[in-house]
């Protein structure tokens, strides 16, 4: 399964500030049904395409949605920063 959508960049403080595109809550419930037999303490393993750069990570499950962490090498190399809308193409990563 393959979506394509664009989402904000935010911050969420955890034990350490990270940024993340904020998935939309009915793209999150999609990805949770395509996800079911994937999903691991409530993270979904995906492979997510920003700009020019391909990487992978996991989403992480926050108030009815998914946020989809941005790596600093991703951050770096698109000139993604806190606030920006960003184009996100992402499939779900079949093996971890």
């Amino acid at each position: 399964m393959e979506w394509e959508f664009d989402g904000e960049v935010i911050e969420w403080r955890g034990p350490a500030p990270f940024v993340f595109v904020d998935i939309a809550e009915e793209l999150s419930d999609a990805i949770k049904e395509a996800a079911r037999d994937l999903i691991y303490w409530g993270q979904v393993p995906v492979e997510a395409t920003i700009g020019r750069t391909t990487f992978t990570t996991a989403l992480f499950p926050k108030d009815g949605r998914y946020l989809l962490p941005v790596k600093v090498a991703v951050q770096r190399a698109e000139q993604v920063a806190e606030g920006d809308v960003v184009d996100v193409a992402m499939t779900l990563r079949r093996s971890r």
